[in-house]
């Protein structure tokens, strides 16, 4: 120690006392605490002259408002010195300060800006002020977070260098814990606008034993404590659920477990990464099972967990390790019953590798639990107790377990062994740890209660143990004792008929006194150590001393230390009458659920029959838009007929023509003869597309027939809607069949042109040529008419092509009607079925409502009945009875809703 400079009191004491016992210069050593008091009265001095200054200046607001103005400056001899300023103002009164910068004009929004400054120096101290202006003040932090803070503050970061940064990343860090910690709205905000994802790279440290500088230890520290604020127990369950959910999808989870794993990391990192861990899958289902399927690098790979398990039993481990440890077992078996039941399998005697050569949970908490270290008992015993919270399944099992004390003896079960040590009187430790584990064991299981007093010697252990007069330190004990007796009579069953209820209870008023036992019950919640372990879930003790009680084994005392106490009061007959009504009432609860049940999965048959009748409106929409298409289609051929007759006109004028000619000149037979066969074929292909319209006819009268009858009106509601649509395609249909009858009017008409042009053929086939003309003539006029006639070949040759193409294309729209046809038949058929399926789905409803209806009446008069007795009705019974009204409601408009459909 030296005279020129200043330490805390805590160490000149401790120097000066050092040095008088073990014979130091009295003189020199006062001397030098004189001196040193000196100093500290000094500086507080000018502490308390800076808070008078400051609270001159900021009297009137005009010169903060001032101060503000002049950050705006760029100059740096003006914008760095205010900086300083402002900070000394904040540190010295910083909430009237906060006050003043809060209601000032865009006040905050120029602080903000100092961040933004190209010059570090400036931007430094702009972070290190903000730090003082978001501390404990919500409203600016809010303002702050949302002037875009987080995107500079991580962009600051990550020029840095991430953990490998200076001091300028720890205040970044520190000035973020400001605005996350206890604000749900920036902690939202921080998720929403997806800067968790921007946390992953600060976690890549590689697996290099070297290069943890003491700035890096502090930035990971910091960095995993960030991690913490937004995954902290507590948060709102939601917001926390939502971050977790977030640090899975993005591999941040994966890196904390790659951290937990890896070698070379230091103890303090270690640690803090084991308690991140804990509260990113602290009772979340997808994290939890991805932390159980994690390996720890070693040769054959073992699961994290045991590895961890490893740690927290071993006494050679620090001591806040080992808490760690356990805090990461309990935050994985948080409402996490799959993985409780496989931490209790490991434990039987199916699943225990006889070879030995692998070492599971369950061995290890066993180890722990036995062992010589009290602290491991107690660890190994809260551990276990957590693997059985609230699984009444895993404590059935649990008694299954057979533990081999010694060669040559018989096994005895884990409950019987617990007993046993308690029985032999260890550490306090190690019996609270044991009883803690026998109450959360007990509790809401009459099987394992029944187990427990089927051993005769359990029963006056407890009650002696109760009954004695013990010093401070046994009083702890007393009142577990007295909580596990409780429990095993509250909890009894009556099937053993030495230890029934009103035997224990007897039990206890000859040799303990009812008034003694609840009093002994009552040193549990007294306990100094008790509400400091109710407070947060993470098990943070000083000292091993101090690792007393379990946050989860607080809240079963609490709800457990009245309802025993009013057992232990209660007559027999009052009991009797209690387990009739209890009986009853379970009884029509599992009625009631049961028919909640059938309620929940007819909602969800209407479900699935509302998205069908939506798919089969789809259907309907997708067939009007074909029915459409083919209109246009039908439309296009109509445009092609009367081309196709616009040219047979022009076919029969060539052909009189050449007719005429042919009467004035010879034409050879042959060429007639080919040309009737070509008429004749010309005919034939009007005979089959007048065959192919009759069917089509037909199919239209057939469609017409299975239309829905004017009777359909009386339809169901729910199906009104479809029944409009086939309307609408039933009149679009008939429409089509007035255009297709209209086309036949024209091919007849075509057809008699037709049947006009091959008698005139016939006229001139029997005609002779006319004599007297020149040869000169009849060669010209023989040239003409050839020159036409195969112009009228070349015509008629075309025109078979397109009656071809034409009758391919009415192929094509017949099929296009045939499955628009069926489409329609299988629609109707699927929207009866859909109206019979709601009918019989109303009728099962309103059935089962009126079953609820008797069930709530014989409830509410069971009710009554044990109000007249005087039992206290929860309030859940009363609310469940009314979300079933509310449930009954919404099927009531559920019904109303799908009949206006």
């Amino acid at each position: 120690i030296h005279p020129t400079q200043t330490y805390p009191l805590t160490v000149i004491k401790d120097y000066v006392l050092s040095n008088v016992l073990w014979g130091g210069d009295l003189g020199y050593n006062l001397h030098t605490l004189k001196f040193i008091l000196r100093e500290e009265n000094s500086t507080r001095q000018s502490e308390d002259l800076g808070s008078q200054f400051t609270e001159i200046f900021i009297k009137q607001q005009e010169n903060v408002t001032l101060l503000l103005s002049l950050l705006e400056e760029f100059d740096f001899h003006v914008r760095w010195p205010g900086v300083k300023l402002l900070t000394s103002l904040l540190k010295q009164l910083g909430p009237q300060v906060q006050q003043i910068i809060l209601v000032s004009p865009m006040g905050v929004s120029r602080l903000m800006d100092l961040l933004a400054d190209s010059r570090e120096v400036i931007r430094n101290d702009g972070v290190l002020l903000l730090q003082a202006l978001t501390r404990s003040n919500g409203a600016i932090q809010k303002i702050v977070a949302f002037e875009n803070a987080f995107e500079r503050l991580l962009d600051i970061i990550t020029e840095e260098g991430n953990s490998d940064g200076g001091i300028v990343v720890e205040d970044c860090l520190i000035l973020l814990q400001n605005l996350l910690k206890n604000n749900n709205s920036n902690q939202n905000f921080f998720k929403e606008g997806s800067y968790i994802q921007r946390m992953k790279p600060w976690f890549e440290v590689g697996d290099e034993n070297s290069g943890w500088s003491a700035q890096k230890v502090t930035n990971l520290h910091l960095m995993l404590q960030l991690v913490r604020v937004l995954v902290s127990p507590n948060n709102p369950p939601g917001a926390t659920s939502s971050c977790q959910k977030a640090m899975f999808q993005c591999g941040l989870l994966q890196q904390l477990c790659t951290i937990l794993m890896a070698t070379g990391v230091p103890a303090d990192i270690l640690t803090e990464t084991i308690n991140t861990v804990s509260e990113v899958i602290r009772g979340c289902q997808v994290n939890q099972d991805y932390f159980a399927s994690v390996n720890a690098p070693s040769n054959p790979p073992r699961p994290a967990i045991v590895v961890l398990l490893m740690s927290m039993v071993n006494e050679r481990q620090p001591f806040v390790l080992r808490c760690a440890v356990l805090y990461c077992f309990q935050c994985f078996l948080y409402k996490n019953q799959k993985g409780q039941g496989e931490i209790v399998s490991t434990l039987l005697p199916s699943t225990i590798d006889a070879t030995g050569n692998t070492v599971s949970a369950g061995q290890l908490l066993c180890g722990g639990l036995f062992s010589t270290d009290s602290l491991s008992n107690w660890c190994a015993a809260v551990a276990l107790a957590h693997a059985l919270q609230e699984n009444a399944t895993q404590k059935e099992q649990l008694l299954r377990v057979q533990l081999a004390t010694s060669i040559g003896n018989p096994p005895v079960s884990l409950l019987q062994q617990c007993t046993n040590i308690l029985s032999q009187g260890s550490k306090i430790q190690t019996r609270v740890g044991l009883l803690m584990l026998l109450c959360t064991w007990l509790s809401n299981c009459p099987i394992a209660v029944t187990h427990f007093l089927h051993n005769s010697a359990n029963v006056p252990f407890l009650t002696g143990q109760i009954a004695e007069n013990l010093g401070e330190e046994e009083q702890l004990v007393q009142g577990l004792c007295a909580l596990l007796l409780g429990i095993s009579i509250y909890f009894n069953d009556n099937s053993l008929e030495t230890y029934m209820k009103e035997k224990l209870k007897q039990l206890i008023e000859k040799r303990i006194g009812k008034e003694n036992f609840i009093e002994k019950l009552g040193f549990i919640s007294k306990h100094e150590l008790y509400s400091r372990a109710s407070q947060k879930p993470q098990p943070n003790f000083p000292s091993p001393e101090y690792m007393i009680f379990d946050h989860e084994f607080t809240k079963l005392v609490k709800e457990l230390e009245g309802v025993i106490t009013k057992a232990i009061y209660k007559s027999s007959e009052e009991d009797k009458k209690e387990e009739e009504v209890k009986k009853t009432l379970e009884q029509h609860d599992s009625i009631v659920t049961h028919y909640k049940n059938m309620i929940r999965e007819q909602d969800l048959q209407l479900e699935e029959l509302k998205q069908q009748i939506s798919t089969l409106k789809c259907q309907n929409e997708q067939l009007q838009t074909a029915v459409t298409q083919q209109v246009s289609q039908i439309q296009q051929h109509k445009d092609q007929y009367n081309l196709l007759k616009v040219q047979l006109g022009k076919d029969s004028q060539h052909q009189g023509a050449y007719s005429d000619g042919a009467q004035m000149n010879g034409v050879q037979p042959e060429e007639i003869s080919r040309l009737r066969e070509e008429i004749e074929e010309l005919k034939s292909n009007r005979e089959l597309l007048q065959s192919q319209l009759a069917e089509k006819d037909s199919l239209i009268e057939n469609l017409k027939s299975s239309q829905p009858s004017p009777g359909t009106n009386e339809q169901s509601s729910a199906t009104a809607g479809d029944s409009e649509q086939i309307a609408e395609l039933k009149q679009e249909l008939a429409t089509l069949k007035s255009q297709l009858n209209t086309q036949s009017v024209e091919i007849t008409k075509l057809q008699a042109e037709k049947q006009e042009l091959l008698q005139k053929t016939e006229a001139f086939a029997k005609s002779a040529p006319v004599p007297g003309e020149s040869e000169t003539v009849i060669a010209t006029k023989t040239t003409d008419v050839e020159g036409r006639l195969s112009a009228l070949l070349q015509e008629t040759k075309e025109l078979k092509n397109e009656i071809k193409a034409l009758s391919e294309e009415r192929t094509a729209i017949k099929e296009q009607l045939d499955s628009s046809n069926s489409t329609i038949a299988i629609l109707q058929n699927e929207k009866n079925k859909l109206e019979v399926d709601i009918t019989d789905s109303k009728k099962e409803q309103d059935d089962l409502l009126v079953l609820l209806a008797d069930q709530d009446q014989k409830i509410f008069s069971l009710k009554n009945k044990l109000k007249e007795l005087g039992h206290p009705v929860e309030e859940e019974d009363e609310l469940e009875s009314g979300d079933q009204d509310d449930e009954d409601d919404e099927d009531e408009d559920d019904g109303k809703e799908q009949g206006h459909i």
